[in-house]
């Protein structure tokens, strides 16, 4: 930034010449209409210079496009967060002189003021490129090199890939800029497959040796050290790479795209015609002149992910979504199983809390605790279809294997089952209950409902054919979530149940209208729920695997997930789930509510409500796949299986 005149990116230059006067501390620039000479102090971590501000939108007109009540509340907590080693962006960027200059915490404050927070929102907006989203500065410069970031960061690399939940909330709070200058509906695809290596082995390396009219080869210039793109030397009379060396022009080739987004990828912008699309200036020419090209049009296959499958699309899964209620908000998240990317955002449901899916995936089912109705959505376009009033206020829901009756659970005293007819969509019957409800199934072969009630301890039956209560089961505490085995003929064999103040489950035998058992997880690990304020609810979320292999148990104590094989219920072993950095105090754990599997029991996904997370996990290694940032409080998750005339397509 210019100290005596306006910032040096605000101005137009059609020359730039560099230079430290001798023991002065001041870089000089000379450039623009009139090659004015300004000092700029060279201690400063950048300067940034924008050969053509005209067509770089100002401040002003970017700012309001970011989402200030987003920033506030998902975004800067991200810069008071302690890391490796007790640091947080704060410690340095509140007293450096950097681009990110972060307001001085008050003493003995853990955050901002309004006032301070709205300055630096104006700060981070300068730091934002909403040209290209996804090649701002805010973003590459902690995101290490491997991944496509700047090559140094005093404060050391944050994100060693584009899959981290952090870098991704924030590209993703970046994008919806894009989408708001652009007047384009969605953002670019933040989470695409993987370039592939066989791709770009059989594909791509062969455009870098090509002779093409009128141009030397690419190889023959990015051989040279000093090229940001860099190629390895061909040795002797090869006409091709090793391995070892295409392993190594991969890796350089990744560092110069955007996975997913073409047009923010330096390997295909520099060669490009600027008439094009492409940069201003690109020393070794013009090497493609349209985007119509056919080997930039393999450059553009490549970086969004064309040879990434594994399977051929004959083998590939049904096609399914995880719905994910944000029980703090009025948004509903929808993550796509195949990339575990967010794909839509379901709004206008307040307090959304139990979710549902008509058997041919049309209609969305969701109960409002705000309003005490449930709501009737369609699936594609989000749109609310109905809003049927409730005999109270509700909490989960079930439906019906055939789909024609939805039960919702009714937790206002004194306790009731609703029964909402689909085809009508109207409330048919309220089936009275002893106890207020706090969660409602319907058991495998769609005969009965059974509910659970935190203040009467028992979980109740209800005949579905009858719609009348036939037997209760007290307990010694309160009822939490349950999951359901059954039999080779549907029918329910056992009922797992989670209680209020036990570290485990009860094992009940639905024949025999009893509880035979209680499992206690494991003591190890521990050390979480006390901060959180959860030791009441030490284990909460549970569920069996579709092909019925495996039972999964939440724990908050344990802050992981634990895995029992069926039908013997043998620990297997856990999966850590993710934990949270307040401010000056220790770590504490996601607060795990829900489980949800994808229909092949491959990845199981668990919500974190403290954390703002969902937790993909490999059922096989027990590792986490990915963790995916969603809305405020997620808790109720459920998979839809698409309908098989939709499985192939988007």
């Amino acid at each position: 930034q210019n100290r005596h005149a306006m910032p040096l990116a605000m101005k137009t230059i059609s020359l730039l010449l560099l230079g430290v006067a001798p023991n002065s501390g001041l870089l000089w620039a000379a450039g623009g209409p009139a090659g004015d000479l300004s000092p700029v102090d060279a201690e400063e971590e950048s300067v940034l210079v924008q050969l053509d501000s005209a067509q770089r939108p100002s401040t002003a007109q970017m700012e309001p496009a970011l989402k200030y009540e987003e920033f506030r509340t998902r975004i800067e907590p991200i810069f008071l967060k302690k890391r490796q080693g007790g640091v947080s962006c704060y410690d340095c960027h509140s007293t450096l002189a950097t681009r990110l200059k972060l307001e001085p915490l008050s003493p003995g404050s853990t955050s901002w003021t309004e006032e301070q927070t709205r300055q630096v929102f104006a700060v981070v907006s300068r730091l934002v490129d909403p040209s290209e989203p996804l090649r701002s500065p805010l973003l590459l410069h902690p995101l290490s090199q491997e991944a496509g970031g700047d090559p140094t960061h005093v404060g050391g690399k944050f994100w060693t890939s584009r899959d981290d939940p952090e870098w991704r909330m924030l590209a993703d709070w970046i994008s919806q800029t894009f989408s708001s200058l652009a007047g384009t509906r969605t953002a670019p695809s933040l989470k695409a497959s993987s370039p592939s290596f066989e791709f770009f082995t059989n594909k791509v390396q062969p455009i870098f040796l090509k002779n093409r009219p009128r141009h030397a080869r690419c190889y023959s210039c990015h051989t040279l050290s000093n090229r940001a793109f860099h190629l390895e030397n061909l040795s002797g009379a090869n006409t091709g790479w090793t391995e070892e060396q295409s392993r190594r022009n991969f890796q350089s080739s990744l560092q110069q795209i955007v996975p997913g987004n073409p047009t923010s990828s330096s390997l295909l912008l520099h060669p490009l015609a600027p008439e094009a699309g492409g940069d201003s200036f690109h020393s070794g020419g013009r090497q493609f002149e349209s985007q119509d090209d056919s080997d930039w049009i393999t450059l553009a296959q490549w970086v969004r992910g064309a040879g990434a499958e594994v399977d051929p699309p004959s083998s590939l899964e049904p096609k399914s979504w995880i719905y994910v209620t944000n029980s703090a908000s009025d948004t509903v998240d929808v993550i796509d199983t195949r990339t575990n990317a967010l794909v839509q955002i379901l709004r206008g449901i307040e307090l959304p809390h139990g979710i549902a899916f008509s058997p041919d995936g049309g209609r969305i089912y969701l109960s409002s605790e705000a309003e005490n109705v449930l709501a009737v959505l369609d699936r594609k376009t989000g749109e609310i279809l109905e809003k049927i009033p409730l005999s109270g206020r509700p909490n989960n829901i079930a439906i019906t294997k055939d789909g024609s009756r939805v039960i919702v659970g009714i937790r206002s005293e004194p306790g009731a089952l609703d029964v909402i007819e689909a085809s009508s969509l109207k409330r048919t019957k309220t089936i009275p209950l002893h106890g207020r409800v706090h969660n409602v199934y319907v058991t495998p072969d769609s005969k009965f409902a059974v509910a659970g009630s935190i203040e009467s301890k028992m979980a109740m039956v209800a005949d579905l054919q009858t719609e009348r209560p036939v037997w209760d089961l007290k307990f010694g505490s309160g009822v939490r979530p349950m999951a359901f085995e059954k039999n080779s003929d549907g029918t329910t064999r056992r009922i797992f149940v989670q209680l209020s103040g036990f570290h485990g489950f009860a094992v009940v035998d639905f024949a025999k209208q009893a509880e035979v058992a209680r499992i206690k997880l494991p003591d190890e690990p521990h050390g979480f729920g006390v901060a959180e304020g959860r030791t009441g609810v030490p284990s909460h979320g549970i569920g069996v695997a579709p092909d019925g292999k495996s039972l999964w148990v939440n724990s908050t104590l344990a802050n992981a997930v634990f895995e029992y094989s069926l039908p013997d219920l043998k620990l297997i072993g856990h999966a850590d789930l993710p934990t949270v950095h307040p401010l000056g105090r220790q770590p504490s754990g996601a607060v795990p509510e829900w489980i949800t599997f994808t229909p092949d029991s491959k990845v199981i996904y668990v919500s974190g409500s403290a954390a703002r997370l969902v937790s993909a996990i490999d059922t096989r290694t027990l590792k986490t796949v990915v963790q995916i940032p969603v809305g405020e409080v997620p808790k109720r998750i459920n998979t839809l299986v698409l309908p098989a005339n939709e499985r192939r397509g988007n």
